[in-house]
């Protein structure tokens, strides 16, 4: 649910920053939500998020809510979640959000609970843009409706609180990559040619584009043997092709390997066969 965007939104004009009144305000003013007495801690989430071109993905974490004993969370118009969000946590900055209302949470005391949620990225409906990969933060919300019609309340009986800043992860752009050996049988001795390409997801376009100047490793692996070992490592071209030569030795397989980056993940291509005569 998107909490903020919520509360924003039944205030009429009402600025997010105005959310933040003194923690010490017991109530807030006549169209302002009062600070709710709460806080976030230990919050747990995976440390790199691949998403693709159109298939969605849902990314779980976990918190430790802590709440003054006037707070109720098994309220049914109690809600509370975690945010992700790409640079400073802001108005304009953007923001990934779960499909559901709210997180799950467990009291484990009359003042603290253990919350489980999941944020839901949907690539194909344009929740991300390709320059926004690489570092994001996280942080948590809650807000206590206390009774309060969502569609016309009393905002000063609302209380909002929310928390940047208590986690961070990657949200990088899904890669692939390939490898073509080639001729296919060859003699000993003679060279083989393998070519290929490193790609990745365009969240703009929402199609696969070449991943340009990147250092690729090309590794052989004998028939029999369960390990690759490295013979050389390259350049992706700008347009993300990739082509060296190698000696034909023995039996094996021949596939490239990117070690990522932090807007993509890594990712090795299928091992080509040659069987060498």
């Amino acid at each position: 649910m998107r909490i903020r965007a919520t509360v924003a939104a039944v205030s009429g004009a009402l600025a997010l920053s105005a959310l933040a009144v003194p923690a010490a305000q017991a109530v807030g003013n006549s169209g302002t939500p009062y600070t709710l007495n709460a806080s976030f801690s230990n919050l747990s989430i995976t440390k790199a998020i691949k998403v693709g071109t159109s298939a969605a993905v849902s990314v779980k974490y976990t918190y430790k809510l802590t709440h003054g004993a006037d707070v109720n969370i098994a309220a049914k118009d109690f809600y509370t979640d975690a945010i992700l969000y790409h640079g400073s946590y802001s108005d304009s900055a953007p923001e990934l959000y779960g499909d559901a209302d709210s997180a799950t949470c467990t009291a484990t005391s009359s003042t603290t609970a253990n919350c489980t949620g999941y944020i839901n990225i949907h690539p194909a409906d344009g929740d991300l843009e390709s320059a926004w990969a690489g570092s994001w933060s996280v942080a948590a919300e809650a807000v206590a409706f206390n009774g309060q019609s969502l569609s016309n309340p009393d905002l000063s009986k609302v209380g909002y609180k929310d928390q940047s800043g208590l986690a961070t992860t990657l949200v990088q752009r899904a890669s692939k990559l390939t490898a073509d050996a080639t001729p296919e049988p060859v003699k000993k001795g003679r060279t083989i040619t393998v070519t290929g390409s490193l790609t990745r997801a365009n969240w703009d376009t929402h199609k696969y584009s070449g991943y340009g100047s990147q250092s690729v490793k090309l590794q052989f692996r004998k028939k029999g043997s369960s390990t690759y070992t490295t013979l050389k490592t390259i350049k992706t071209s700008s347009t993300g092709a990739l082509k060296t030569t190698t000696t034909a030795t023995v039996d094996g397989y021949y596939r490239y390997s990117f070690a990522g980056t932090s807007t993509t993940p890594a990712v090795s291509a299928t091992g080509d066969y040659v069987d060498v005569q």
